[in-house]
């Protein structure tokens, strides 16, 4: 007789962690299988060979999102601010111009015009029931159209479309025509609202983790790391006999409940008997996951500072990325760059050799900080959508029709099998924040 855990968690992410943690703190027999050979899932610090490090994967964390904060004061774990200090760089139709604050100095009425969608969206998100938003009063009509509809509808002039196109890639991770409007409004209000997702100050990007975010996934994993089994991929689940099988090459455990905690892309490549139901499966068809790249210039210190620069960017479309931002350590004893890469930008510039993309990228960073940024310590760029585990960042994307067709099919238990990842949570949905709850929140259905 195998020995029967109460509970399996499949993905040793944020959510996975987050569950695990719930189950430990109850004294029940868990294991946790991950497919990589680290936890963090779609967070990951890369370490260099000279000690300095980067965020490849999520690596901030800001305002609401309480759970964050009390993991990290629960483990030690010390934040610090974003710097966000000094000049702002817009690039817009081939022309660099400088400003501050969140709103860049263009022409009276494009100004006027982003003022007036951003507002807008704002107001529209406000009547998005969280757990319910295919029962807001125009749901249907949302979530028929694109968000880019919606916006090429409401941006009078071009500038206007190009910035908030920018801004708004860089918030969903995709093109504006791959994401209901439906959808769109329900992320801004699972995220507070647009102002503190797009933001620095009391926003989403507020604050950093010293030492980088997988030093806080590796806190909590620490008091049940003899329950986590990496390199395991998991192959099957089979429902029989008020149990679960799990098992993939070379292990298979037997429990009460199951928690999958990885993203809705790689749920299809497990071999579920019996079948999830058609709902489940169509639903599942349907989600794509954004595709996001990020792109460093490391150096001996943060340079652009002595000049007045805070190391933020907007560029439009000409450009080979979105938008940039200073992620220096918190003692700032090196300087780097990140360069956010997304969407189609993402699919052109991620399709070349590393060497190309190396030389785009520092021709770039030299346009907007001058020629010390052509020569780094180091360079390093990475694409979630090459990562075999995870397919694309941030998280799954609901084009039209899907959140008024299959409502809340995601999250919904299937007998034994319990679903937790950021896309089903219905608050910070995307971000950490939006993991951690969703892993405890499959973890207190089990334990009720």
């Amino acid at each position: 007789m195998t020995d029967l855990l109460d509970v399996i968690i499949v993905g040793g992410g944020f959510s996975g962690l987050a569950a695990a943690k719930t189950l430990h703190s109850q004294n029940k027999k868990i294991i946790l299988l991950e497919a990589r050979s680290r936890v963090g899932g779609r967070t990951h610090t890369r370490h260099l060979p000279d000690g300095k490090y980067v965020d490849v994967g999520g690596q901030w964390i800001g305002p609401t999102q309480d759970r964050m904060y009390e993991l990290c004061q629960e483990h030690d774990v010390t934040w610090y601010e974003t710097y966000n200090q000094g000049k702002n760089i817009l690039d817009l139709n081939k022309t660099l111009r400088t400003y501050t604050g969140l709103i860049p100095k263009m022409d009276v009425r494009s100004l006027i015009n982003i003022d007036f969608v951003l507002k807008k969206l704002d107001r529209l998100a406000k009547s998005i029931p969280l757990d319910k938003p295919w029962s807001a009063a125009n749901s249907k009509t949302w979530d028929s159209i694109s968000l880019e509809a919606w916006v090429r509808k409401h941006c009078f002039t071009s500038d206007c479309f190009k910035i908030v196109r920018a801004g708004l890639e860089t918030v969903y991770a995709c093109e504006l025509n791959e994401v209901s409007m439906l959808h769109a409004l329900f992320y801004i209000k699972s995220g507070t609202n647009l102002t503190c997702l797009l933001s620095i100050d009391k926003g989403a990007q507020q604050h950093r983790i010293k030492g980088g975010m997988q030093t806080l996934a590796e806190a909590i994993a620490t008091p049940f790391l003899s329950h986590i089994k990496f390199d395991s991929p998991v192959k099957n689940i089979l429902q029989q006999d008020n149990r679960v099988i799990v098992s993939g090459e070379g292990f298979s455990y037997h429990a009460r409940n199951v928690i999958i905690a990885i993203p809705p892309v790689l749920i299809s490549s497990i071999a579920f008997t019996p079948a999830l139901p058609l709902f489940k499966t169509q639903l599942l068809q349907k989600l794509s996951m954004g595709i996001v790249g990020k792109v460093f210039g490391i150096y001996e210190k943060p340079f652009w500072r002595e000049k007045g620069f805070s190391g933020q960017v907007v560029a439009d479309e000409h450009a080979p990325f979105q938008t940039f931002f200073d992620s220096s350590p918190a003692d700032s004893a090196y300087g780097v760059l990140l360069a956010f890469c997304i969407a189609d930008r993402a699919r052109n510039f991620f399709s070349q050799e590393e060497g190309a993309r190396k030389k785009i990228a520092l021709e770039a960073f030299s346009k907007y900080f001058g020629k010390e940024a052509a020569t780094p310590l180091h360079y390093v760029d990475h694409c979630w959508a090459d990562e075999a585990w995870s397919r694309g960042c941030y998280a799954g994307l609901y084009p039209t029709g899907v959140w008024t067709n299959f409502q809340n099919t995601l999250a919904k238990p299937t007998d034994l099998i319990h679903w937790a990842g950021t896309e089903t949570s219905d608050i910070w949905y995307g971000y950490i924040e939006g993991a951690v709850r969703a892993g405890e929140r499959a973890a207190r259905e089990i334990l009720n």
